[in-house]
């Protein structure tokens, strides 16, 4: 480093790089969240679903399930849209088969 340089710093006197390092770092870090069955529905409805069609589960908040047989392409990219914007992995179920027994 040359003698002499100087580095930006914020109105504190801190240093930039270290906070903006740290705000990046921690950006990352944010935990998803459990959204409410109402939230889901009016997602799910915004993007042509019916109700109950798009749901989470207590024990993977990370991921929003998406149970819709008959979806379309543009269906799909909506809600997979909104999960991403959220930081949810979507779980696309587009085909159920029963079993007789």
């Amino acid at each position: 480093m040359r003698e002499g340089a100087r580095h930006p710093v914020s109105p504190h006197g801190l240093p930039w790089a270290p906070i903006t390092c740290a705000a990046v770092a921690l950006s990352g870090c944010v935990a998803p969240r459990m959204h409410d069955q109402f939230e889901l529905n009016s997602v799910g409805k915004s993007c042509g679903l019916a109700l109950g069609e798009v749901f989470q589960d207590e024990s993977e908040k990370r991921l929003l399930f998406v149970v819709a047989p008959e979806a379309t392409p543009e269906q799909r990219s909506c809600i997979i849209r909104w999960a991403k914007k959220q930081r949810l992995k979507p779980v696309i179920v587009d085909k159920i088969e029963f079993k007789d027994s």
